[in-house]
């Protein structure tokens, strides 16, 4: 039977006007929510554009919810059931049917699906379907595809499922993958792209535009990726059904509960941006001040009853996120933002991101001294930006996505709250105000976490491919964090935030590479960074200077015999001892001293270091270290002693895996040492903290 194909300007995935991105994969689904057994049941139509050279034979899906099928899947092989601080609990499945698949107006492809295993040859997992098409998919054209499925969810884990009569339902229907064509991104030929749900990894896909119907019982309040545009109640039925819609994203995801609070916002742009920020962004930039301004924005805020008294944080938290990610790069283009607050007992599915639609957490006693929940809406918001607009690919460089999303949320949070308490608690309680602990900077946080595990893999890498879970997570997060920390404070903050906006305008709506960024961040500073970018982002090196040992004293009358006025003279213990003390009877006599610092480069990694030595009388000396060998010597004879040395002593190198070693007192006092006493109780406790957040 000869295939209808659908010419590019007719099918509903195509740009429409004032569509900011090339609508690769629509969706049209209806899906009806079974409260009784958590149970889905729906139907789309899916239409994907082939925008590649290539004649395409066959088309791969995401069965993303067959992961919590059963021990078998791969995500449950490498999780070992558990996901954040949930355990995944037996007879609580998770399950995805393709009950139907049929060309729209030809051939119905059902008994064509086949799964396949394209990471691991793991027979056993069923997150990935191939099937072959009656006729190739031609380069320009597109198809449209009916498919019936459905969907059972499991108890609340890994971003997904449901707690009592909660809901958060992502990763729940049947999705295409991405056909790279030769040159996009790594393909040397055209492929699909279509991984396997790893325990260690989120998501990748085309933009395209969504409408979604879901219906379900009447009392629950609903939130969901896009626009809600319809609502319609069946009162024979007890059901209500909800429309939303929404173009130029990746993703739908959706929540329902009875007991959701609703309250709805306006992010106020006039009101919340002052001129002076404008002018600001337009200096550093070189646009205009109505280029820089910002949009308004509806926020959406659906919190359990019980966080109430939390209502103005989560506001105050995303107007933040929404003005700062803006303002550096580039206004939030939605119309809305929804922001869910999960139960207790439903971890799992908090702190998560989708398009125009993220879960925050509240903890079970909120303190005021804390950024929590502050940090997790300021960090899920900036999602938007790294994982929506810019759609990275993170099952294969989870950095560019998670790290430059912790970048930028730790210098938001350092910029608008400052320093804050450690969120370590003991039963509800915070250890931070009862030891009366310092408050810390969140880039001081980042630092703590990446010094767990510096250099066990690559920066980047496959997401399933990291040594375990804790490097993933030190490395897509922190590490990276730090990274950008330590190249802003190597290029100065102008230039890092001109690298960071043009690398986000060129790149959005598109799926750029670190690649794109690292010629993105040469072209913007006009400088090779490739050294820096091989050793600590393609590569593991360890940084690390210290100052190896340093000698300061008084310069003697030298022994030995001397010509002088034709004569050989003899100079002892006893002479030279008279030529000091006439020289010390003089006025004006000040004693020479020799001072010889020895600086060792400990770690494999090479970077220009500045090298501070101070002296006694005030003065200072400021040398700069290539750091090629494996030491250098710097040689002082001044008229003062020599009285400290350091290494960096800006701190610019927020890589360098010790600072205790960065720094020599000639006479160490007692604050010092109070000082490293501090920073020891404070690795402890970070190292504490991180732990339990990642297993």
């Amino acid at each position: 039977m000869m295939m209808r194909w659908f010419p590019l300007f007719a099918v509903l995935c195509l740009p429409s006007f004032g569509a900011l991105s090339r609508q690769i994969a629509s969706y049209d689904i209806k899906v009806t929510l079974d409260t009784k057994t958590h149970t889905l049941r729906g139907s789309e139509v899916m239409t994907w554009v082939n925008a590649s050279p290539d004649r395409v034979a066959t088309l791969q899906f995401h069965l993303y919810m067959n992961a919590f099928k059963n021990e078998s899947s791969t995500f449950m092989r490498e999780s070992g059931r558990r996901f954040r601080p949930d355990r995944f609990q037996k007879k609580e499945w998770g399950w995805i049917d393709v009950n139907r698949m049929q060309v729209v107006g030809g051939a119905d492809l059902t008994k064509a699906i086949r799964f396949i295993h394209p990471d691991d040859g793991n027979a056993a997992d069923q997150t990935v379907i191939e099937v072959p098409l009656p006729e190739p998919v031609p380069p320009g054209k597109s198809i449209q595809v009916a498919i019936d499925f459905t969907t059972k969810l499991p108890k609340v884990v890994a971003r997904t499922g449901y707690h009592d009569e909660y809901y958060l339902v992502g990763q729940w229907f049947p999705k295409i993958g991405v056909y790279e064509k030769a040159g996009f991104r790594y393909a040397k030929q055209g492929r699909w792209n279509c991984h396997q749900f790893h325990a260690n990894s989120e998501f990748f896909a085309d933009f395209g535009r969504y409408r979604v119907e879901v219906t379900l019982p009447a009392q629950f309040v609903v939130g969901a990726t896009g626009v809600e545009k319809l609502r319609k109640d069946d009162v024979k039925s007890g059901t209500s059904t909800y429309v939303f819609e929404q173009e130029d994203v990746i993703d739908f995801a959706w929540t329902a509960s009875p007991l959701f609070q609703r309250i709805e916002r306006k992010f106020d742009a006039e009101k919340l941006v002052s001129a002076q920020e404008l002018a600001e962004v337009s200096r550093i930039h070189g646009i205009s001040p109505a280029e820089a301004r910002l949009k308004d924005v509806r926020m959406i805020l659906l919190i359990q009853p019980e966080h109430s008294a939390t209502i103005e944080r989560h506001f105050k938290a995303l107007e933040t996120a929404i003005k700062y990610f803006g303002l550096w790069y580039g206004k939030y283009p939605y119309d809305t933002l929804t922001f869910v607050d999960p139960p207790f007992g439903a971890g799992g599915s908090g702190g998560m991101e989708y398009p125009t639609f993220i879960t925050c957490g509240t903890p079970l006693r909120p303190m005021p001294g804390e950024l929590d929940p502050e940090t997790v809406i300021i960090h899920e918001f900036g999602h938007q930006y790294w994982m929506q607009m810019a759609a990275t690919n993170e099952f294969e460089e989870p950095p560019l996505d998670e790290g430059f999303n912790t970048y930028s949320t730790t210098k938001i949070c350092d910029l608008a709250y400052g320093a804050s308490r450690l969120p370590f608690r003991a039963m509800t309680f915070n250890l931070g105000d009862i030891l009366d602990m310092p408050k810390m900077k969140a880039v001081q946080l980042d630092r703590a976490g990446y010094l767990l595990d510096p250099v066990v893999d690559d920066l980047v890498r496959n997401s399933w491919s990291y040594y375990n879970s804790l490097s993933y997570s030190l490395n897509a997060y922190v590490r990276t964090g730090v990274t950008l920390d330590t190249l802003e404070n190597i290029l100065g903050g102008d230039v890092m935030a001109r690298i960071m906006r043009t690398y986000f305008q060129t790149w959005q709506f598109n799926h750029p590479t670190m690649d794109d960024f690292i010629k993105v961040a040469n072209q913007v500073s006009g400088s090779d960074l490739s050294p820096f970018f091989s050793q600590f982002v393609r590569g593991n090196r360890l940084l690390d200077y210290m100052v190896a040992d340093v000698t300061s004293s008084k310069v003697r009358t030298p022994l030995g015999v001397f010509d002088k006025d034709g004569a050989k003279v003899t100079v002892d213990f006893k002479e030279a001892g008279k030529q000091e003390s006439s020289q010390e009877k003089g006025k004006g006599y000040k004693p020479m001293y020799e001072s010889v610092v020895n600086i060792r480069r400990e770690g494999d990694a090479i970077w220009p270091v500045e090298v501070r030595v101070g002296f006694k009388d005030g003065s200072v000396e400021r040398r700069q270290w290539d750091g090629q060998y494996r030491w250098t010597r710097f040689t002082f004879v001044k008229p003062s002693e020599l009285a400290d040395v350091e290494i960096d002593p800006e701190r610019k190198l927020l890589l360098d895996v010790n600072w205790a070693n960065n720094s020599y007192v000639m006479k160490p006092e007692s604050a010092v040492l109070s000082k490293w006493a501090s920073n020891v109780m404070f690795w402890m406790q970070n190292t504490v903290l991180w732990l339990g957040s990642v297993l």
